[in-house]
């Protein structure tokens, strides 16, 4: 059993964006820019754009984090939003989700610039994924298809079952992994919580995805002997003996579920770390593509 080690991808994805922002510094260019905005102060959040905001330090880029208390209007944030997408200094631009009941999801992702829409969210972005066309890849699904070209595990011809079906993860996922591309050409099955005989469908699956947001959802027996586990669930689960008085979580019960794979991620240490990897590679080629570089 493979342990698909997100830290082991990350730092080697890092490592080569930092090497590429040298370059640029040399050559007397600016550092890619990330602009994020957070709104409120859900402990969740914190921790994500912080972690973005290390992980951009890290490899050389700077960032721009601009915080707006939770009772903020919709018009005040689409105002930063219009002034981030004409500065020219800042590539990419993310709104951390989840937004306070006030503001539109939908209008906040469509107000963002497609050209720095660096999550992938963006209509745009999703129409040009889906037709095969050059575009920004959402973030985690980005990461595990980098975590799959890094450990070289075969996809060609592969049932792949993916649990959950939001724009963020479960639809682009299933797309990547149907399409002609390396690391794709899965016959795919996406389900969801109007899925009957979900386990029966589950068993069948040479690849495994899961990212429904359920903690421990996936069980040893609804896995396939030999199956490759990729577990993108991470949930924050109350626990008194623990020092933060919480655990992280992912979708699948690993302790259960582990022996009965050829690869799984762990949770924490495998696709969250992929996730910000992905990020940082849009941000770059935001910069890239903003910049004529």
């Amino acid at each position: 059993m493979l342990i698909l080690d997100g830290k082991l991808v990350a730092a080697a994805v890092k490592e080569t964006l930092k090497a590429e922002t040298e370059n640029l510094l040399k050559s007397g260019k600016r550092a890619p820019q990330l602009a994020a905005i957070l709104i409120g102060s859900n402990g969740a959040s914190e921790t994500y754009v912080a972690s973005k905001v290390k992980n951009c330090e890290e490899i050389g880029f700077t960032s721009l984090l601009v915080r707006f208390d939770e009772t903020i209007d919709e018009a005040s944030v689409l105002h930063k939003i219009a002034e981030l997408n004409a500065d020219d200094s800042v590539d990419g631009i993310l709104v951390q989700l989840p937004l306070p009941k006030q503001i539109s999801e939908q209008k906040v992702i469509e107000a963002i610039d497609p050209s720095k829409d660096v999550d992938g969210f963006h209509p745009s972005s999703a129409g040009k994924l889906m037709q095969g066309l050059p575009s920004f890849i959402p973030a985690t699904p980005y990461g595990i298809m980098m975590m799959l070209e890094f450990f070289k595990l075969e996809t060609k011809g592969k049932h792949a079952v993916v649990i959950g079906r939001s724009n963020i993860v479960g639809r682009p996922m299933s797309i990547l992994l149907s399409s002609n591309i390396p690391y794709g050409n899965c016959t795919v099955t996406i389900c969801h919580s109007h899925t009957p005989n979900l386990k029966e469908i589950c068993l069948q699956a040479d690849i495994l995805v899961a990212a429904l947001g359920k903690p421990e959802f996936v069980k040893a027996d609804m896995v396939k002997p030999g199956a490759i586990v990729i577990d993108v669930g991470i949930t924050r689960v109350a626990d008194d003996t623990a020092k933060k008085g919480f655990r992280i979580k992912g979708d699948v019960d690993y302790n259960e579920v582990a022996p009965k794979t050829s690869a799984i991620t762990p949770v924490p240490g495998g696709v969250g770390l992929m996730t910000i990897a992905g990020l940082l590679k849009n941000t770059l080629q935001a910069y890239k593509t903003n910049t004529g570089v």
